[in-house]
């Protein structure tokens, strides 16, 4: 039966008692008694990230006393060593040593946590946006102003994506939770100082840290995911992680309107609203960062699946950012996927921001409706993201699932262009919905979908760089369309989106699918794999092995 861990509760990989001093090596022939034959099992496999050389590797093998095996370029980010430590590792088949795993419990409270803190920084931004008229009129200003107090949110996320995934990469998930989650708070509390009419400047700053925060939270579902959950679980809490976020949205489209109707004859009751939801506001994210410092742990005690104890055993000197970047957009997979991520989330991002000005066209009066429509299209995403996360764990097929509703996403987006005008709301209520459905359903299979192709490249490093994507091009698409809508109509800017969404269709079929990470849970590698001990000689390497051997027969 499995064990439990002592400090987390988790469940135990069931295995043979530990061994320490062993690591992987690729090619060659086994020293000594490791040439016995194998008997049947997976195979173990390493992969080797961005910071190890072959120069490394050989000088390893010689160590040894074996022959030299050198990899090929092409190999140098694909193999890795794994040394092992004590209660680390239990062995698999005869000749290879398979790390000991652990599904920690403390992993939900983990990722409601982060979810819970990604949803209110969500409901921040959207919170002046769907009552902008109100906020316009207590602080006098123009309605480009507060669109700003939206669009800084995107406009930060793209020079400080950089920044933030160098410091999740090289600091940890912790500290950057801790950063997302602190300066959230820190943003709602200056809000709280803003409520008077003529403190605009306030609240700017105040939801510019926001924005800030929200840097060091979009690229942590994935990450969260694979440090903290098993291979049949993983896709299902990244979705998990997203929809905390898309809740958010949703929340801000229900809740400012209830909590701060439109009263500007009574200036001083309209103040007293806006405090009340930005008190509300400021004390829900400081509950959520003080559970941050308290619960949020960097990593759980054993590594949730092989490839995470692979990555986990990697030595910190040994890794480089500015390698890891160069080596993601060397690899021409994740950079059709970065493009097509773009297309599909900016065309949602430009759909989401003009939807209002859309509806409005052909439906008089109906912003009520408009707004609901939105909302409908957050709800049904999130239903979507859900399945696709529950569907991905249950199969793995990655690319299909991928390609598949990007099609889909293609064609809702091509009925809901040409059934706007036809003068009946609620068939844009269905179409949007459908819309809704595949288009942010998306969101978690490029997250995980990335992760596949780029492992062992870091989750918080390629989930970034989709997320800056999709804010390019929803900047782009959002100015593109919009200028068509003012001049020719919403049918024109929507099959301008059409146009490109159906250019990411060809392009996600060119995407080669090598699903990196799921290989090394299912001992799948690319050539032999051989267990060597470590810096002992072909006489200790022969009495190791004969007691390795007595060890697991005593076990069985």
């Amino acid at each position: 039966m499995a064990q439990l861990d002592d400090e987390e509760g988790a469940a135990v990989a069931p295995g043979h008692p530990p061994a320490n001093g062993y690591l992987l090596v690729p090619g060659g022939e086994p020293l000594g008694k490791l040439s016995a034959e194998p008997q049947n099992g997976l195979k173990a496999g390493c992969l080797t990230l961005n910071g190890v050389s072959r120069d490394s590797l050989a000088a390893a093998a010689q160590s040894l006393g074996g022959p030299q095996t050198p990899l090929a370029p092409e190999e140098e980010t694909q193999t890795r060593l794994l040394p092992t430590g004590p209660g680390e590792e239990t062995p698999g088949a005869e000749g290879s040593r398979v790390p000991q795993t652990a599904l920690s419990a403390r992993r939900f409270v983990v990722l409601l946590i982060f979810s819970l803190y990604s949803l209110v920084n969500a409901f921040q931004w959207i919170q002046y946006s769907i009552i902008s008229n109100v906020f316009e009129g207590f602080y006098g200003v123009s309605s480009l102003h507060i669109d700003w107090l939206s669009m800084v949110y995107m406009l930060a996320y793209v020079p400080l994506i950089f920044p933030a995934t160098w410091l999740l990469d090289t600091r940890g998930l912790r500290l950057t939770a801790l950063l997302g989650s602190g300066l959230n708070c820190l943003g709602a509390w200056i809000k709280c100082a803003s409520v008077q009419q003529h403190l605009f400047w306030v609240t700017m700053l105040g939801q510019c840290l926001c924005s800030v925060a929200q840097v060091f939270i979009l690229g942590l579902p994935s990450r969260i995911a694979s440090v903290w959950f098993g291979p049949k679980e993983v896709s299902t809490a990244c979705a998990t992680g997203v929809l905390g976020n898309q809740l958010g949205t949703a929340v801000g489209f229900l809740l400012p309107p209830v909590l701060v109707p439109n009263t500007q004859n009574d200036t001083d009751l309209l103040a007293c609203n806006i405090s009340t939801m930005f008190y509300g506001t400021s004390s829900i994210a400081t509950f959520l960062c003080l559970l941050t410092v308290i619960a949020f742990k960097e990593k759980p005690q054993y590594p949730p699946s092989q490839a995470q104890a692979v990555l986990q055993k990697s030595p910190c000197a040994e890794y480089s950012y500015k390698k890891s970047i160069r080596n993601l957009f060397k690899n021409i997979p994740f950079v059709l996927l970065l493009i097509t991520y773009g297309i599909i989330t900016g065309a949602f991002y430009s759909v989401s921001t003009l939807l209002n000005q859309m509806i409005l066209t052909y439906y008089k009066g109906e912003e009520i409706n408009a707004g609901r429509i939105g909302l409908t299209l957050v709800v049904a995403g999130m239903v979507g993201s859900i399945l696709c996360g529950l569907w991905l764990d249950h199969t793995k097929t990655y690319k299909q699932t991928t390609l598949i509703v990007y099609i889909l996403s293609f064609l809702g987006m091509v009925v809901f262009t040409f059934t706007l005008d036809l003068g009946y709301i609620i068939i844009v209520f269905v179409t949007g919905g459908i819309l809704g459905f595949f288009m942010t359903g998306y969101l978690p299979l490029g997250f995980e979908f990335a992760v596949e192709i780029t492992y062992p490249e870091s989750e918080g490093t390629s989930s970034g760089l989709l997320n800056a994507s999709a804010q390019i091009f929803g900047i782009l698409f959002t100015l593109a369309q919009g200028k068509l809508t003012s001049d020719y109509g919403p049918k024109a800017g929507n099959i301008f989106l059409c146009i490109w969404m159906f250019l990411g269709i060809i392009l996600t079929a060119l995407i080669k699918s090598d699903l990196k990470r799921h290989n090394i849970n299912i001992g799948i590698t690319n050539g032999d794999i051989k267990a060597v001990p470590v810096e002992e000689s072909p006489t200790d390497q022969e009495s190791k092995t004969m007691m390795m051997s007595k060890q697991s027969e005593s076990a069985i």
